[in-house]
Parts: C-alpha cells; sequence; structure tokens
C-alpha cells in the first residue's frame, strides 16, 4: 500500500479507504447501494488491514447510524489499527434541529457517532455539506473545541462549493481556529468539474482531496457495453440515483479507452480508473466502495503500479469537458 500526507495535516494516509455506503442498507435509499451484514463487515475490514489499508470512511446518515453501528462492531479490538472518518449536517431525524452545521447539531451528532462506533476519539470529522443558516464561525468554533478536547483529531469539509470552503478557510486564519486539512469531494472520469475550481483552490490552500464515487457510480467497472441492456447490480437497480447524469456520449468515451488499456495492461477498467486518479494533482485518498471480498481485492489492485503519461493522456483526452464560465476564460 502507498501512503500519502492527509491534506494539509501531518498524518499520513493509505492512498485507498474502504467506504462504508454499503454497510447496513436498511432504509431503501442506502438498500440499493448495499446490505453488508456485520459478519460481511468485519471480514471486509480484516482483508484491508491486511493489505494496509487501515482507513475506514461513513457517516452518520448512512443507514441513518447502522453502518456506523456495524463498522463499530466489526473494529472492536482492531480500534487502535484503524483510521476512521465520519460525517455530521444532514438529517437524523425530524426535529428542527436535527439537521445543519450549528454548535447544538454538531455536538449531539458527534456524540452519537462515537457512541455508535464504540470509539472515544474520531480521527477525522466531516461537516457533509454546508450550511448556509448557521453562522462559519459558530460551526468552526464548534469543530475546534472538539478537536482541543480529543474527541476529534482533524477535520475536513466536504460537497462544499469552492467559495465556501474558500470563504470557511479564512474565517480559521482569522480568528486562529483548527481549519479544514481536507476536502472529501466526486471525482472521476466522468466527473471532471472538480478540476474546474475546487481543484486550483485546495492546491493553493495546500489542503489534499479524498475522492468519492471515483467510479462514476459504479459506471466506470467495465460492466456497461455499448448497445447492451444494463447489467444487474447497483446501477440497475437504481444505486446511482442522486448522482450527475453522463452523457452517453462522454461515457462510451471514455469505457472504449479504459477497455483498450485493460488490454495493453492486463489491469481491469476500475484499476485502470482508479490508477488515473491516483496520479491527479491534490488526491490524497480515493474512498473505495466494496460489496464483497472479490470487489474488494479488485480494487486493491489499483494501487503498486501506475500508467504511463501517454496512456493517461489518451484518458485526459477522452474525458475532457469544456468547463462552465467562467473557467473557460483565458487567465495568465
Amino acid at each position: 500500500m502507498d501512503y500519502r500526507q492527509l491534506g494539509g495535516a501531518g498524518m499520513r494516509v493509505p492512498v485507498l479507504s474502504l467506504g462504508t455506503g454499503t454497510f447496513g442498507g436498511t432504509n431503501d435509499f442506502f438498500k440499493r447501494w448495499g446490505t453488508t451484514d456485520e459478519r460481511e463487515a468485519t471480514r471486509l475490514i480484516d482483508v484491508s488491514l491486511a493489505h494496509g489499508m487501515n482507513f475506514f470512511d461513513t457517516a452518520n446518515v448512512y443507514s441513518m447510524g447502522d453502518a456506523e453501528k456495524i463498522l463499530g462492531h466489526a473494529l472492536k479490538g482492531k480500534r487502535h489499527d484503524a483510521i476512521v472518518s465520519t460525517k455530521a449536517t444532514f438529517s437524523m431525524g425530524a426535529g428542527t434541529n436535527d439537521q445543519g452545521s450549528s454548535r447544538y447539531h454538531i455536538l449531539k451528532a458527534a456524540d452519537e457517532s462515537l457512541k455508535r462506533l464504540g470509539t472515544d476519539y474520531i480521527d477525522l470529522y466531516f461537516m457533509h455539506g454546508f450550511d448556509a443558516t448557521t453562522p462559519i464561525d459558530e460551526t468552526l468554533r464548534t469543530l475546534d473545541d472538539l478537536i482541543r478536547s480529543g474527541k476529534v483529531r482533524y477535520v475536513g469539509a466536504s460537497n462544499f462549493a469552492g467559495w465556501q470552503l474558500m470563504k470557511a478557510l479564512s474565517v480559521s486564519e482569522r480568528e486562529h481556529l483548527s481549519r479544514y486539512v481536507i476536502y472529501q469531494g466526486y471525482y472521476s472520469l466522468i466527473g471532471r468539474d472538480y478540476e474546474w475550481e475546487l481543484l486550483p483552490l485546495i492546491q493553493d490552500q495546500k489542503l489534499g482531496l479524498q475522492v468519492w464515487s471515483p467510479l462514476g457510480w459504479g459506471r466506470l467497472t467495465g460492466k456497461i457495453k455499448s448497445g447492451q441492456p444494463l447489467p444487474e447490480g447497483r446501477i440497475k437497480s437504481g444505486g446511482d440515483a442522486g448522482g450527475p447524469n453522463v452523457p452517453d456520449a462522454l461515457l462510451f468515451s471514455v469505457l472504449a479507452v479504459l477497455e483498450q488499456l485493460a488490454e495493453e495492461t492486463g489491469k481491469s477498467v476500475s484499476q485502470i480508473a482508479l490508477n488515473w486518479l491516483l496520479q491527479r494533482p491534490t488526491v490524497s485518498n480515493i474512498v473505495i466502495g466494496a460489496r464483497n471480498e472479490e470487489q474488494l481485492i479488485q480494487n486493491l489492485g489499483a494501487v503498486g503500479w501506475s500508467l504511463t503519461p501517454e496512456q493517461v493522456q489518451r484518458l485526459d483526452a477522452a474525458g475532457a469537458q469544456k468547463p462552465m464560465y467562467p473557467h473557460w476564460v483565458g487567465a495568465r
């Protein structure tokens, strides 16, 4: 396993982490992603640790807390070997204050996550989305208090727009508060919006990127073929719900090059798509998902080798997308 800095933090992490969105599947939305139970989760974690991948990413909203519970049980006796990230912001109930990034909600959500995970600290705590109704300094001061208390070690932001992230970083600097060290966001060969504004911001501010959905909601696994019915699995069952629309021309242009490179390298389509991301600027870590051990081993095979510059260029060209205004305007 290869290791990199956790963005702007001193801690080093494996370049791959295991996402737990498939753990539980106890509500309709996450059931489409997977229904990994505690026994299966324990096996996936043991395999991950054996391969040096000791970073596990979850969120309180994944199956409304059940993913955290399963992860906590599966890590019992192994917590000291693991790096755990979780998240808060999105709704966890019908109450007025059961969502958002207020001091009230963050403190409540953090304590509940700690209890479900069966631990007394969270290595990396993300704000899962931007809360426009809460003053930014209230959110950041609360996160700073959690770090000072020892309940949280580092904090990150997920799914923020560029201006939202930059404003939060500036408030942290002005108020001398702990700053976000890493950004978790969507990035793939068929979803390159990240490159337009967030990538240069994160380079400038010396953060890092933790990629979620690196295979484009399962579209870059090699199972989708032009002119053929969708295969059984996550996409056919609606597991790509909530993801961006991807034009067929773009998808099949990228898949054609991925399949060519799979023949040239002897690697799988998904391994090549992940390896491309590992060569992109700012990427600290990629969150991979797996419904079973076979999928996990397949994705772990993305590490330990590199595409050539010429192969990377071919993929870049196949997935190129014209930026929206003002990013297409030339600048010096």
